[in-house]
């Protein structure tokens, strides 16, 4: 389990790609890996790993083909920036908001814009059967950072606002248009959406409407799936 609050970014120092996977040697700023251990779990740009090998301030980490297929890890190069959280201990400050390290799929970003105080940054999700879970003032883990969502619009897209120790202290700094994130729903809206679209089609279905082959009843079902997770009235 993780928090949100990313610690720092940390190198992608030696790629070795093999059968089926590949393995990542990273290079953690000094002082980062103090007391870590084989097989401890550790957030790569929102991505759960596991540690395979320690040497000083760098980590060896495997990622299977479907990990890399279904992430950003797929596209890290020979000395790519990636954010990095360490998993979170019992009595840890939770600053962010509960994050797994498991990816529900990535985003693309479609415009960066800066301002004098923060920067605004726009964001289609690959997959749009994710959106109904991306709500205005809701939490998000966008390359394990957690986030504020600003707006949503076009289903698919949504945008956040970074202010500059954000940027100064992650990888999005650097980040521009056309560039590929991690995205993690979080859990709690997940669960309140599906929890609300499930009982909004039994009720439908006791009211003799098919919501399953309705487009209309479908689109009934998530609008208020989606108001109860905003804490909306339905």
């Amino acid at each position: 389990m993780f928090t949100g609050i990313v610690q720092g970014t940390a190198e992608v120092a030696q790629l070795d790609t093999k059968e089926n996977f590949r393995s990542f040697r990273i290079n953690f700023p000094a002082g980062r890996t103090e007391n870590i251990q084989i097989g401890a779990s550790v957030a790569i740009n929102g991505t759960c790993l596991t540690v395979t090998a320690i040497d000083g301030d760098v980590l060896s980490f495997d990622v299977m083909a479907e990990t890399l297929r279904a992430t950003s890890l797929g596209n890290l190069q020979l000395g790519s920036k990636v954010n990095f959280e360490r998993s979170a201990r019992v009595g840890d400050e939770i600053g962010g908001h509960n994050v797994s390290g498991h990816v529900h799929c990535t985003a693309s970003i479609v415009k960066v814009e800066d301002t004098a105080n923060n920067r605004r940054v726009s964001f289609h999700l690959s997959d749009p059967k994710f959106a109904k879970y991306v709500l205005p003032k809701g939490f998000i883990a966008v390359d394990g950072c957690s986030l504020t969502v600003g707006e949503v619009w076009d289903d698919a897209c949504f945008s956040v606002y970074l202010i500059p120790e954000t940027m100064r202290v992650t990888v999005f700094g650097s980040k521009g248009e056309g560039d590929t994130v991690n995205i993690e729903i979080e859990a709690q809206t997940q669960a309140i959406v599906e929890t609300v679209e499930r009982v909004v089609q039994q009720h439908l279905a006791k009211l003799g409407l098919a919501a399953a082959g309705s487009a209309h009843a479908a689109g009934l079902v998530t609008a208020v799936a989606s108001s109860a997770a905003a804490g909306g009235a339905m």
